[in-house]
Order: C-alpha cells, then structure tokens, then sequence
C-alpha cells in the first residue's frame, strides 16, 4: 500500500521562500508575482496567501533572513580578526563577500522601494542588528542618535563596503575587480585594506 507522506505547514512556507530567491536570481527583483511563485513550490495559486499578506510581506521575510545571514558572515570574520582595524576590514570583506553570494537578496534587502522595513518590525530588528554590529566593533557610543560624531567611522566603513559591493554587483570597473568570485574577493580585500589606513588615520 501506498503511503501518503504529509506534508508540514514549515514545508511549504521554505518552499514558498526557497522558489521566490530562485526567481529572483533569475529574473532579478522584479520577477516575483505570487502565482508563478505558488507555481514553482509546487503549490495553489493560493497557497501563499496562507502564509503571506502579499508579495512585499514575501520580500520583507527574504530581506530579514538576508541580514541575519549577513550577521553571521561579520561575526564569523570579526573572530578571526586581532584589532578594531583588522576586525573593521574583516566586517568589510565578509559584507562583500555575502553581497557576491547573494546578488539578488542583498540588492533586496537595500531597496525600500521593494519592501519598506518599517513596516516589518522583525526584518528591521535584523537590520538594526548588523549595524550595531559595525558600531560596537567600531566604538560607537550610541547608534540612536544618527548624527553622532561617533558613528561617523560607522557610517564611513558601511558606506565603504556597501558601495565597493554595488559597483561589482553592477559591473562596474570590471577590470579593476576582475570576472571570478575569487578575483574579486582579493581586489576587494586591497581596497578595504586601503580604506581601512585611511580611517586608522
């Protein structure tokens, strides 16, 4: 006799998520529309209505897990790291490098225009968590008052990292970068090492 394997309401909430990322990886941010992501989990039409609100409350889960792997990424890296100028270049290669893993997410978690993390307490809780992340290792008093003197290493590593990231995500000074992940990974590494004297300054 054949046996019917059940199939858990946490199954179908992956696979609803797991088949949003894959669209998104290939057909970018704006590829994502609740039937064809029922379509490839492999579910109804309507099956995703039963987890989520809409297509941006999809987004918002996506972009919250996107910054607690980011997480993951600096606190792995800082460990390794001796001082605040080895630890501040560690939080920048490892933000790069979950930028190159994740083009599509970490675009994602970026555009407010996609998903407004104000309205997802939880996501911006996540969010919230790596920057205080790059406050603490930097020495930073406060982040709740944003123009503090003291977050300016803050906003200055952030700024650094995100935007070495985005030119490479874009294709921007490919030569410079190089075309493998490993290329850009080593031309990342020399930048921030670069940046990272400029701030010790």
């Amino acid at each position: 006799m054949a046996v019917t394997k059940s199939i858990s309401r946490d199954d179908v909430r992956s696979s609803i998520l797991d088949a949003s990322v894959a669209l998104m990886n290939e057909g970018g941010l704006g590829s994502l529309s609740m039937r064809e992501v029922a379509r490839r989990a492999g579910v109804s039409h309507q099956a995703p209505y039963h987890y989520f609100a809409d297509r941006e409350a999809i987004l918002a889960e996506l972009a919250g897990d996107g910054f607690d792997r980011l997480y993951d990424y600096m606190v792995s890296a800082i460990g390794l790291a001796r001082d605040k100028a080895g630890k501040n270049r560690a939080m920048g290669e490892a933000y790069i490098r979950f930028a190159l893993n994740n083009p599509e997410v970490f675009r994602l978690m970026f555009r407010c225009e996609m998903v407004d993390l104000a309205n997802y307490p939880e996501a911006k809780v996540k969010a919230d968590k790596c920057f205080q992340l790059v406050a603490d290792v930097l020495g930073a008093a406060t982040t709740a008052d944003k123009t503090s003197a003291d977050l300016v290493p803050v906003i200055a590593a952030w700024s650094t990292a995100h935007g070495l990231a985005t030119l490479m995500l874009e294709g921007k000074l490919g030569e410079a970068f190089g075309e493998t992940l490993d290329q850009r990974e080593e031309a990342a590494k020399r930048i921030l090492a670069f940046s990272t004297q400029l701030f010790a300054k």
